[in-house]
């Protein structure tokens, strides 16, 4: 999505303007596409932050990990299903294995605490998840069924840490929504739908579009993320029933079009990336009330001109927070200062690839998984301990129209 202006419309699948998959983006899904040169951005030379030891890496034998990959198959050049491949946990090389098949537009993937089942949007007018049981090989995999999620465009998913619910935000009505997760895995009905009515649309916007859904840190509250009314909900999930009561909300300054919000481990803050005005801001979180307040306005260090920052991912350890931007097709490095309170920009790295929609940390953190959408690509990089800095590892991995990157 470049800044939200347009509804989800009809067509094969429900193409949205949120894809921003040009003609050209089918014919180049698998090819290799290097990183354009990135606009010079002053920072000043800084240190390694004090920190804890970081987060150690894998140790003994060294056994291949699954890595799912989301897509579009009604895009042209797209995918056929989620991409299944294995990563090798230390060297970060990719393996393709094959595609599970008979899920539509898996444009965002989730996985269950216990490990056993992954779950998926299908992005498209009429919104669905779908939950797929995970085999011990890549063959054993099976779908076992879909649910509708009340709206149009579901873009991204999360499930609950108790295991029991899937949190799904409908981008093209503006909605989020919850299913019930039962013992084997497989999605129930749907048992709330949450349409957000107000406040109005932001400049330049045409209604509400609800971005991510996720859980704050102490479990009782889930937040909202609104591009199109410039706001982060805040609701009290009710964890037996799966309802939702609004609590709090928070604004963003008038266009800003936040995106994506990413807690730090220490819980008090969060990270939020407003794709609309290419601006960061480090937030403020009450575990009692779930009450979040938006700090200032920060550089994605990307210079002038659109740069649509994507996603925050935050380092296991809390020290470092690394930012994806498309329209500059680049990866900004923070350090994470005052135990969580303050973003200190570092640097912006190439990545080596054409628009960055997701990013992702391998369990142990020293991966860093991007995917490229326009390029078809997964890049990896290596994540330095100590200092945070980012290595390439080998070419980046083909993948049609890839959205979505998933390490186990």
């Amino acid at each position: 999505m470049n800044g939200g202006t347009e509804p989800v419309r009809g067509g094969r699948g429900g193409w949205s303007r949120r894809r921003f998959v040009g003609a050209a983006a089918g014919t180049a899904a698998v090819a290799t596409v290097p990183a354009r040169a990135l606009a010079a951005v002053p920072v000043e030379p800084v240190d390694a932050p004090e920190a804890p030891a970081p987060t150690p890496e894998p140790s003994g034998p060294i056994t291949p990990r699954p890595l799912f990959l989301g897509t579009y198959t009604s895009a042209e050049g797209g995918g056929t299903g989620i991409g299944l491949a294995t990563y090798d946990p230390t060297s970060g090389r990719i393996t393709g294995v094959g595609t599970l098949t008979g899920v539509a537009d898996p444009s965002y993937l989730a996985v269950h605490p216990d490990g056993r089942t992954l779950y998926a949007v299908n992005e498209r007018e009429g919104g669905g998840v779908t939950a797929v049981r995970l085999g011990a090989g890549n063959h054993e995999h099976h779908v076992l069924g879909t649910r509708g999620t009340g709206g149009a465009g579901p873009c991204q998913l999360a499930v609950h840490p108790s295991g029991r619910w899937l949190l799904s935000a409908n981008y093209g009505s503006g909605s989020v929504a919850v299913h019930p997760i039962d013992g084997s895995g497989a999605l129930g009905e749907r048992v709330e739908l949450v349409t957000h009515s107000s406040p109005a649309p932001g400049p330049g916007q045409q209604g509400p579009h609800a971005h991510q859904f996720v859980t704050g840190p102490d479990g009782g509250h889930v937040l909202a993320v609104d591009l199109g009314t410039d706001t982060v909900y805040t609701y009290r999930l009710d964890l037996e029933r799966g309802t939702l009561t609004e609590t709090s909300r928070a604004s963003t300054r008038p266009g800003a079009g936040p995106r994506d919000l990413a807690f730090h481990p220490g819980g008090r803050y969060a990270y939020l990336a407003n794709e609309v005005d290419n601006t960061v801001a480090v937030c403020t979180y009450s575990p009692t009330d779930g009450r979040l307040t938006i700090g200032e306005a920060q550089s994605t260090g990307t210079g002038a001109g659109t740069s649509y920052p994507a996603q925050f991912v935050v380092t296991p350890d809390g020290r470092y927070a690394y930012l994806a931007n498309r329209g500059h097709n680049s990866l900004t490095r923070y350090a994470v200062e005052a135990d969580g309170a303050r973003l200190r920009l570092l640097d912006t790295v190439p990545v080596a690839g054409d628009f960055p929609r997701q990013l992702a940390l391998s369990p142990y953190g020293n991966l860093l998984f991007a995917a490229n959408q326009r390029s078809g690509t997964v890049s990896v990089f290596r994540v330095d301990p100590v200092s945070g800095g980012l290595r390439l590892v080998g070419e980046p991995f083909a993948s049609p129209v890839v959205v979505c990157a998933l390490p186990l």
